[in-house]
């Protein structure tokens, strides 16, 4: 993690690993696939996003199987005990604002597996992403000002109205 406790990329792909696999278990094929496609469908195809092989997650204890995944892709995982811890902390990281590829794809997983954390970690995670939405808002709202006129304020003016709906979605979520 970086020092603002973010997460750097390759703990982006850590949590949607293990975040599949704490919704149950299954295949390491499936889950390569699952990875890859999510990642790829919200960031588009990213050398950034590749990381570490998920043979790791069994080497790290993150996860159990009962035979060898390089011998066999269809090896049935599931996530340990440290793996349900470590999936915690990431998602009760915190997501860097404004937003780029790896937030993005960060907010996008912490929705993607909200359903899995207690209510109050829930309730903690929906605030922290109202806070990034408010941050961000600010910092559009400062530059549209500094732009009063043309198409790149009319942008500005549309990412805004956007945020103002995230903000309102996220709000309806408590």
């Amino acid at each position: 993690m970086y020092r603002d406790n973010t997460l750097i990329p390759t703990e982006a792909i850590r949590l949607a690993a293990l975040g599949q696999l704490a919704e149950g278990d299954m295949p390491y094929s499936e889950l390569a696939r699952e990875v890859r496609q999510f990642v790829g469908l919200i960031v588009g195809p990213s050398l950034d996003m590749l990381g570490p092989s998920l043979e790791l997650l069994g080497f790290e204890g993150l996860v159990e199987c009962d035979g060898d995944i390089s011998a066999d892709p269809d090896v049935i995982l599931s996530i340990s005990d440290e793996g349900q811890a470590v999936f915690r902390t990431l998602m009760t990281s915190n997501v860097r604002a404004p937003v780029n590829d790896v937030s993005k794809l960060v907010v996008a997983l912490k929705l993607r597996f909200l359903h899995l954390l207690n209510i109050e970690h829930r309730a903690a995670q929906i605030e922290m992403l109202s806070e990034m939405c408010e941050t961000e808002l600010v910092r559009l709202e400062q530059l549209r000002a500094s732009q009063a006129d043309g198409q790149f304020a009319e942008w500005l003016g549309f990412e805004i109205a956007q945020l103002k709906a995230r903000m309102a979605w996220l709000q309806a979520l408590n």
